[in-house]
């Protein structure tokens, strides 16, 4: 470091003091004599130019001593002096070359982050269902972009229509509705896409329906069932936390004995929701499990009592008898119970969700779907066959892990997200 260099740096910790005499080209202003008591203030308010390459206050030997300087408007950004006096243990990071203006960049761009517009419900739908969209729209654009529409075309829009896991039915119903009066006609993908959206929702708007749980009972009790990884335990408390917004009172009852992690997951949405969790230890009867929540939500008159249940693979025997029995001893306290029964399906199995449809219906006398991890799947078109085959209620879809990603079903938001339209 030249000596002109060090001179401002002695000043300031108190080490050497600069020749009297520099020039207003060398250093950008003019620099004041030390006070003759040996304190190191500056008399003159003119601002230092320090923008040379100075070396930290860390680097030096020389211990750091109070500053009480106070500088001019002007002085230099990366090396600032605060107006009023610091004490040695006072002296601000920026100070020291601390990083102080990445951190400003970080609040900045938090700010700007907190600042964009929450997306939209359909928009966050419709970047859920981006894979499945994305599979039929590159197929459709492949297939209708000028040609004539004959036999050929029609065959391989099928096709495509029923590896999206549409449906036979629905698949047909699209072509079927192309074909009339426009043969030996070009057609576009805008046009195939809105025909299709017309059609799926056509499908589904039958089975869309609001999930009412304002039947007069206390408590309403709602069974989730499913196999393993559709995402019961979370849809349940997703569903608590939707329903203590609506002002209800929920209960929890952590019916799925069989794994501690399900059970300690319940009890987290409890406390974030603000419900009471009925648990037992891990393998503790699931049966008995629900006999003591019916009775404890009857006696504390909640609004709702949401059961959890283990999963279970729809081709098991033993496992299917067992919520058989979780469901006859609901019966025991309340004959109607439970009033409604929930089916979550994994939009990622395609095709064995029509089977689960099957086998739970008739087991546990499903009420309503649920269907979770749309997302994750360019399969998401096996709602349409669900609807088409079984015509159950669909409650809720999810698209991600949110609780705001799991939203009332809409037919018209899910046909326009699948078709890839606006």
């Amino acid at each position: 470091m030249s000596e002109k260099k060090r001179g401002f740096l002695g000043r300031l910790f108190g080490g050497k003091e600069v020749p009297e005499e520099q020039s207003d080209t060398e250093t950008g202003a003019v620099e004041t004599p030390l006070a003759e008591t040996g304190d190191p203030s500056i008399t003159d308010e003119k601002a230092v130019d320090v923008s040379m390459d100075v070396e930290p206050a860390g680097a030096l030997n020389e211990p750091a001593l109070p500053l009480e300087a106070e500088t001019g408007p002007d002085l230099a950004d990366d090396f600032a002096r605060p107006q009023a006096p610091l004490g040695p243990e006072e002296i601000l990071p920026t100070d020291l070359g601390a990083e102080a203006p990445e951190a400003a960049e970080t609040d900045s761009a938090a700010t700007e982050e907190a600042s964009e517009p929450k997306p939209s419900w359909f928009q966050r739908l419709k970047k859920g269902l981006s894979r499945s969209s994305a599979s039929l729209t590159e197929g459709i654009g492949s297939i209708f972009t000028k040609r004539k529409l004959d036999a050929s075309m029609l065959e391989e829009l099928e096709d495509i229509l029923i590896q999206a896991d549409l449906g036979v039915d629905t698949a047909m119903a699209i072509t079927d509705r192309l074909s009339d009066g426009r043969y030996n006609k070009e057609i576009s993908p805008e046009e195939v896409r809105a025909i299709l959206s017309e059609e799926v929702e056509k499908v589904l708007a039958p089975v869309t329906e609001p999930l009412d749980l304002n039947t007069g009972k206390h408590p309403h009790v709602v069974l989730m069932v499913g196999v393993n990884g559709t995402g019961k335990t979370t849809t349940i408390g997703k569903l608590s936390q939707k329903l203590r917004t609506e002002g209800k009172t929920v209960m929890l009852a952590a019916g799925d004995t069989f794994r501690a992690a399900a059970v300690e997951q319940l009890k987290i949405w409890g406390e974030r929701t603000g419900a009471e969790v009925v648990s037992r230890d891990t393998g503790a009867d699931a049966a008995g499990l629900a006999f003591d929540a019916m009775k404890e939500a009857k006696d504390k008159a909640v609004d709702v009592l949401l059961i959890d249940t283990a999963g279970r693979l729809q081709n098991r025997a033993e496992l299917m008898d067992e919520l058989e029995k979780v469901i006859r001893v609901i019966k025991k306290h309340d004959p109607d119970a439970p009033h409604t029964v929930l089916l979550t399906l994994d939009a990622t199995t395609g095709q064995n969700a029509l089977n689960q449809v099957e086998i739970f219906g008739k087991v546990a006398g499903v009420t309503g779907l649920v269907m979770t991890k749309l997302d994750g799947t360019a399969r998401g078109g096996i709602l349409v066959a669900i609807a088409a085959k079984h015509g159950l209620p669909v409650h809720f879809i999810g698209v991600g892990e949110g609780v705001e990603d799991l939203e009332p079903f809409s037919a018209k938001d899910f046909a326009d997200a699948i078709a890839g339209l606006a």
